[in-house]
């Protein structure tokens, strides 16, 4: 499957485009951050195409609390705040949280991540989706395989908008679309209610 549709419109030049506007690279292409075009025409600053919504923000500092509070930290790492995969060669990605199995990571290095972590959990797109096929839908599941192939355990994306979370895991071949209500198991006894969490903080949205 190609990463990136091919359109027939006329598009702008990556070489006029500035690096800070990628997001991430796929086979050696560029995914530019959602709005990038506004900051080409002056509309937004890069600053303001590279912060998340007010409930982007929140949902990724509870879910980085809770999992802190659970997991066992003397075997497993929690790491967020966009943190960099590189794949291979020209193929890196950006993720919301990630936990390693401790054992598997060995000593940090300073650079992106090269070795496959054992869970991935995504809030909303930050991406530019438009020179995808299918759009947003077509990114996420293409970002998703691409993760699984890696190597990655279990995936989870959380989509605000619609209070969903796609819960795929690499040994079972149906992938699941289940409510931000439903209780879900992120690895051996963490668990994850979305809904439940944002209700216990009192939280409005």
């Amino acid at each position: 499957m190609t990463a990136v549709a091919e359109k027939k419109t006329r598009r702008i030049s990556s070489r006029t485009i500035p690096q800070a506007l990628i997001y991430e690279m796929w086979d050696g292409k560029p995914v530019y951050y959602k709005g990038y075009r506004d900051v080409l025409t002056g509309k937004k600053t890069v600053e303001e195409i590279m912060s998340c919504s007010d409930l982007q923000g929140v949902l990724v500092a509870l879910l980085t609390g809770h999992l802190f509070g659970i997991i066992n930290r003397k075997k497993y790492l929690l790491a967020t705040n966009e943190v960099g995969l590189h794949l291979a060669l020209n193929e890196n990605l950006g993720n919301d949280l990630i936990i390693y199995e401790k054992a598997n990571l060995g000593k940090l290095k300073g650079k992106y991540f090269d070795i496959p972590p054992r869970i991935v959990i995504e809030v909303d797109i930050k991406a530019d989706t438009s020179e995808f096929e299918n759009g947003a839908d077509g990114y996420v599941m293409q970002k998703m395989q691409k993760m699984l192939d890696f190597g990655v355990e279990k995936v989870f994306w959380i989509i605000t908008g619609m209070q969903r979370v796609y819960v795929i895991d690499r040994n079972d071949p149906t992938w699941h679309i289940v409510h931000w209500s439903e209780t879900i198991t992120i690895m051996d006894d963490c668990t994850l209610n979305i809904k439940q969490l944002l209700d216990d903080e009192e939280i409005a949205y």
